[in-house]
């Protein structure tokens, strides 16, 4: 008798189950239904196609009167409604220069990316790698921060230059490319500052080797020579601490950085000298172009 019981209450927990779960799906059908207008509740209007010239041809227009949010929005309808038309390349590239226009960064690298993506042959590479470049480079924070953006930036650049170096962006780019080197190289040197303050001597010379050997046209390059001097002492590398005077000699003589690492050297009974076989060579001549 219990187990009949039993037997009769599980039963009907299953078939209640069973009857909320139609019931759910029924009324999920008919929301669905609803949505799709089938049963004639109301009348989905449709987007009215326009001819791409006539988008194409508006959103130039409010492109001249800097009218850019709404230039977007029609580029974004004509690429929505014409994709395979001759006006689509167009469009994308409009994407890109109006979002960098506005200072939509992120959505001009965005729009780049895709441009260079479908038109990897297109005669508008270099404006785009262009545009992207300076994109990643209007974003770069100071030193503190990370400096992906700046390595980014030099990549876009870098890739500009090798493959078009008679385009009219080169020059813009090589001075930004300076910038972004100089952005790296600067992080570089606040952590390598905050070692060596810290008595971590080992990490802080590595931090200021980077700087002379990738970064040497930066404007640090004479300060990590310095500290270079003033690392190598600290540890009792006497002729690492030489050489590097010797080459912040050689190369900046006329530096206030050369007339410190020469007081520290003195100091030690030293003086900057090339020694052969140290980490840098003391008559290493360092490109300042």
């Amino acid at each position: 008798m219990i187990e009949q019981t039993s037997s009769n209450r599980q039963g009907t927990l299953v078939r209640s189950f069973v009857q909320f779960v139609l019931v759910g799906t029924f009324a999920m059908v008919l929301s669905a239904c609803a949505g799709l207008n089938l049963f004639g509740s109301g009348k989905i209007e449709e987007e009215p196609i326009i001819p791409p010239q006539e988008l194409y041809e508006s959103a130039l227009a409010d492109m001249d009167r800097q009218y850019f949010a709404t230039a977007l929005s029609t580029l974004q309808k004509l690429e929505r409604q014409h994709p395979y038309s001759e006006y689509a390349e167009r469009a994308k590239l409009m994407t890109v220069f109006a979002n960098f226009t506005t200072g939509e960064y992120e959505e001009a690298v965005f729009a780049a990316d895709r441009y260079l993506a479908i038109y990897p042959s297109s005669e508008e590479v270099d404006y785009i790698l262009f545009l992207k470049g300076s994109s990643l480079f209007l974003q770069i924070k100071d030193i503190t921060r990370d400096q992906q953006l700046a390595q980014d930036s030099i990549e876009a650049y870098t890739i500009l230059i090798s493959n078009f170096p008679k385009s009219e962006y080169v020059q813009e780019s090589q001075k930004n490319m300076r910038v972004a080197f100089d952005q790296l190289a600067g992080k570089e040197m606040s952590v390598g500052r905050y070692y060596l303050g810290n008595g971590q001597f080992t990490a802080a010379i590595n931090r200021f080797r980077t700087v002379v050997e990738k970064y040497e046209t930066s404007t640090h390059i004479e300060e990590a020579l310095y500290r270079l001097t003033e690392g190598y002492l600290k540890i009792g590398l006497l002729a690492e601490a030489q050489s590097s005077a010797a080459v912040l000699g050689l190369n900046y003589p006329s530096s206030s950085w050369y007339d410190l690492s020469f007081a520290l050297l003195q100091q030690q009974g030293l003086v900057p000298e090339a020694v052969a076989g140290t980490q840098i060579d003391g008559t290493l001549q360092l490109d300042r172009s």
